[in-house]
């Protein structure tokens, strides 16, 4: 109910909500890569990021399937990240 001699609105039964119009973050996709016979972490990297030396961004993302970086096997599926 508004007060004729209240000089500010009454915002009081207004409930919280979200009213933005921007869309949602997009997320990149995700890249996977299956290791072929002769492949190395090296060689992966060189072939996707054009660098050797990135191998190590490719362990560190999948250390839960790599025991040892000298030792992938032909099967494995590797999450690349984002360069």
């Amino acid at each position: 109910m508004t007060n004729p001699n209240d000089p500010f609105p009454d915002f009081s039964d207004v409930q919280g909500g979200s009213s933005s119009s921007a869309p949602p973050p997009v997320t990149p996709p995700t890249q996977t890569y299956t290791v072929k016979s002769g492949d190395s972490l090296s060689k992966i990297a060189k072939q996707v990021y054009g660098n050797a030396k990135a191998w190590r961004k490719i362990y560190e993302a999948n250390k839960d399937k790599i025991k040892n970086p000298d030792l992938i096997y032909p099967g494995q599926v590797f999450t690349i990240p984002q360069a």
